[in-house]
C-alpha cells in the first residue's frame, strides 16, 4: 500500500493519491494555520475508523441474509496533549442499522468488527480506548 502526497497551496493544502488513482485532500483547521479546505489528517483517521467497520458490518450482514435498508454511523474522538502531539485517548463508534436484521446478529457482527476484523480499530486499539454501540431501527441492542 502507497500514498503519494503533493502540497497544493503554500500552507498546509495536500492533494493525496494512492496506486488505483484515487484522490483526496487534506487542510488544516483556520486556527490551526490552514485554511480549512479538507478535512483534518486526524479527522480522516475517524472517517477510517467509520468506514473499516461499515465495510465488516455490512459484509458479515449480507452473508446472514440479513436485510440492511440504511447503515450510517457516528464516530467521535477524544483526544489528550501528549508532549507536542494530540493522539485519540477514545474513540466512540455509533453503528445505526435499519431494516429486517436479527438484533443479536447486528449487535454481533459489530462485535466482531472492532474486536476482531477493523484493521482500522485494531491499529488504534494500542492507544486508545475503542468504544462502540449498535443501534437497529432508532433502538439501541
Amino acid at each position: 500500500m502507497k500514498i503519494q502526497l503533493k502540497r497544493l497551496n503554500e500552507d498546509y493544502h495536500f492533494e493525496l493519491r494512492n496506486e488505483r488513482g484515487h484522490v483526496t485532500y487534506i487542510d488544516n483547521k483556520t486556527e490551526t494555520g490552514g485554511h480549512d479546505l479538507a478535512p483534518s489528517p486526524m479527522e480522516y483517521v475517524l472517517m477510517g475508523v467509520a468506514g473499516c467497520s461499515a465495510i465488516d458490518v455490512i459484509s458479515i450482514l449480507k452473508k446472514q441474509r440479513q436485510d440492511i435498508t440504511s447503515y450510517s454511523a457516528e464516530v467521535e474522538g477524544a483526544r489528550e496533549k501528549i508532549g507536542g502531539a494530540s493522539p485519540f485517548k477514545e474513540i466512540t463508534v455509533t453503528v445505526f442499522l435499519e431494516g429486517d436484521i436479527d438484533p443479536e446478529k447486528a449487535k454481533r457482527a459489530a462485535q466482531l468488527s472492532f474486536d476482531k476484523y477493523c484493521s482500522v480499530s485494531k491499529t488504534l486499539e494500542p492507544t486508545a480506548k475503542i468504544i462502540y454501540k449498535t443501534v437497529l431501527n432508532k433502538k439501541e441492542v
